[in-house]
């Protein structure tokens, strides 16, 4: 499967952005897909994850802030930023466990002070 990012942006503090991750095939049966960012000079940090059956689960850094979903019939998963922070900015990657993990190219997410 390969998948496209986007929906990134520049964003003032307290704003919100909706990220998307495009897959080039059906998703109805991939068990886990979701997102990690990684911001300058840090480690790749993993976000959200929403499973086939639409469990959902978030790092503590954004739980209650973010929201994880997938659209089965659009080949979709989204992640809805509110209250973003600084220390939100990141390139956020989305990525697939289908035959080894995939990963789409990122999209930057910058929010300003």
């Amino acid at each position: 499967v390969q998948l496209q990012a986007s929906g990134g942006g520049l964003v003032q503090a307290g704003g919100s952005l909706r990220l998307s991750c495009a897959a080039s095939r059906r998703i109805d049966n991939i068990g886990i897909m979701g997102w990690y960012r990684q911001a300058p000079g840090k480690q790749r940090e993993w976000v959200a994850t929403v499973t086939s059956n639409n469990s959902t689960s978030y790092a503590d850094s954004v739980r209650g802030r973010f929201s994880i979903s997938r659209d089965n019939a659009k080949n979709t998963v989204s992640l809805q930023m509110n209250s973003l922070k600084p220390e939100d900015t990141a390139v956020y990657y989305c990525y697939a466990d289908s035959f080894g993990r995939k990963w789409g190219q990122g999209t930057q997410v910058t929010v300003s002070s």
